[in-house]
């Protein structure tokens, strides 16, 4: 979860409209009203006024700042959301954006505005750079899908190109530098680059954005050029721009930003991007831009959810006060969530909103009219055994997420285009991190590995818990299966090793196993074998391939195993 670091007096500022006096929160007030973003004060510092806040919802990225906390909250004390003007221009934007042919097929897409009116201080700035690095970070997937520049706007003149060049055709001191550099030289030097420059890896043209008199702004998503990217204390004019591959989260990534600034005073003036080729929003894009739709609820899903009886008006006092705009009709509502918002999926996001805006406190608590005893199911009791005998082998267990991303759990595992690598995706995500679900134990296990690569060797790994598997004949278009994965990393580490792990627990489980020769990607060829139990394949096993320990940063040899337990479970 997003832990931040904002300051009491800069939340205090932004709680309060222009012109009235600060007004001081207690402690106690203050994680009182944290309830509202789900977040929980972890540390202060009483001399700054520093506060580190850890926030429980990953979906909502507009949060992730000391302006959405605020805004939040200052929602539910006003009773009604903020109109935006930007939003509502009637006229054809001033200034404009020209996207080069090609970038379709590097980083598509840009949103842009221009802010003007606000004069940043030590904390704004603070503030700025942290909302950066965190949307970048975590929203973006460190820079892959979205990355933000901001830049200072006096010194830009429109129209402003995103272009694409070669490596060696541009060049700009880079932030942090004092050396003019051509943009292959900064993914080789620059730290930025080194930490970057995978992202553009195998292009041999790359994103360059320059103003009207070719001056340079920067390399997405790289790094700004120092003498216009760099923001400082006292400027009071800013032209953001944020760039990635996926047309939704850029422009929201955008939205985010534009009412974090309009929330300190500054103007916003919408800036039109203009590409060659089409994208879901048209040739000619608008913005910042409310991507919201508005949905249907009746009172009733929202009744039976939170178990109490609710008037349509009530509720929809609640939702106005978190930020919808809401109409109603009958016992029935209609619902549009902020700009800033792409979070809702289901109904139940709407429903936890009403809670939450309400505040738990509201609900009566009743309790379980029947009593039942619970129990561990068989395949938990025969995972528990399989659990003490891998402890008993010198194996660590790991817990990890049932949640990943698609190159973790597919491409850094090289089953891309092939059955191994067929995966469950979450539609409508927030965050490409979390975007699947594994299909297999062995890239939580490396995930691990990877991270450990400083702890003395051997490494003895192994997890037990559910992936999920498309499967057309289910009526969700997918099962859920219980795996076992194990792993040994060290200097020497061969198929044998893993073999004897594996004698060791069929031996005690009482069932028989052979080995077959298959194929596998992720695996050495004539090193891997399918373990086939009863006559079914119940399992892999094998020595990893190169190129995956590349991939993953590993430096060492390391053979795993995989054992379907749901299957042996049946059997035992």
């Amino acid at each position: 979860m997003p832990t931040i670091t904002i300051f009491k007096q800069d939340l205090e500022g932004l709680l309060t409209g222009p012109g009235e006096a600060r007004q001081l929160l207690t402690m106690e007030q203050l994680e009182e009203s944290l309830m509202l973003v789900k977040g929980e004060l972890k540390g202060q510092n009483p001399d700054t006024g520093e506060l580190r806040i850890e926030l429980q919802d990953s979906n909502r990225p507009d949060l992730w700042c000391c302006e959405g906390i605020a805004r939040q909250i200052r929602l539910k004390r006003q009773g009604s959301h903020v109109k935006y003007n930007f939003l509502t221009t009637p006229r054809k934007p001033a200034k404009r954006l020209d996207v080069a042919p090609g970038l379709e097929g590097v980083r598509p897409y840009i949103a842009a505005c221009t802010a003007t009116g606000y004069r940043v201080t030590q904390e704004g700035l603070t503030q700025l750079i942290q909302t950066q690095e965190k949307l970048a970070e975590m929203f973006g997937r460190k820079r892959r899908t979205v990355s933000i520049g901001l830049y200072r706007l006096a010194a830009i003149e429109f129209p402003v190109a995103y272009d694409l060049v070669k490596p060696d055709e541009a060049t700009f001191t880079p932030l942090g530098m004092d050396t003019v550099m051509t943009l292959g030289e900064m993914l080789l030097v620059h730290p930025k680059g080194l930490e970057f420059g995978g992202i553009l890896a195998g292009q041999n043209r790359l994103p360059y954005l320059r103003d009207a008199k070719n001056q340079a702004l920067s390399f997405p998503p790289i790094i700004n050029s120092r003498e216009v990217g760099e923001v400082l204390v006292g400027d009071d004019a800013f032209f953001v721009e944020v760039t990635g591959t996926d047309l939704s989260m850029v422009v929201l990534t955008l939205n985010i930003f534009a009412a974090n600034l309009a929330d300190r005073g500054a103007v916003i003036e919408p800036i039109e991007v203009r590409y060659p080729y089409k994208t879901a929003l048209g040739k000619a894009v608008i913005t910042p831009q409310d991507l919201g739709k508005s949905q249907k609820l009746p009172v009733s899903t929202i009744e039976q959810a939170l178990g109490q009886e609710l008037d349509a008006h009530d509720v929809a006092k609640a939702l106005t006060a978190y930020g919808y705009q809401v109409t109603t009709s009958g016992k029935g509502l209609r619902v549009m969530p902020p700009f800033y918002r792409q979070d809702l999926m289901h109904a139940m996001d709407i429903v936890e909103d009403v809670a939450i805006s309400r505040g738990y406190s509201d609900f009566l608590p009743v309790m379980p009219s029947q009593f039942t005893v619970g129990g561990l199911s068989r395949i938990e009791e025969f995972s528990d055994r399989i659990r003490a005998l891998m402890v008993g082998m010198g194996f660590q267990e790991i817990i990890s997420n049932i949640l990943g991303s698609p190159q973790d759990l597919r491409d850094a595992m090289r089953l891309e285009g092939t059955e191994w690598g067929k995966l469950v995706e979450v539609d409508n995500v927030m965050s490409q991190n979390f975007s699947a679900l594994r299909q297999w134990m062995l890239p939580s296990l490396l995930r691990i590995e990877t991270a450990s690569n400083r702890a003395f060797y051997p490494h003895r790994l192994f997890e037990a818990g559910e992936v999920a598997r498309p499967d057309p004949t289910q009526s969700v278009g997918s099962r859920t299966v219980t795996l076992l994965g194990g792993m040994i990393a060290h200097a020497d580490a061969h198929f044998s090793e893993a073999h004897s792990c594996l004698d060791t627990l069929f031996y005690y489980v009482n069932q028989a196993y052979s080995l077959e020769p298959i194929q596998h990607p992720s695996f050495l060829d004539g090193r891997v074998g399918g373990i086939v139990s009863g006559g079914i394949q119940v399992g892999v096993i094998g020595e990893l391939h190169p190129e995956v320990l590349e991939r993953w940063q590993i430096g060492v040899p390391a053979v795993a195993f995989e054992i379907d337990l749901t299957e042996l479970a049946e059997r035992a």
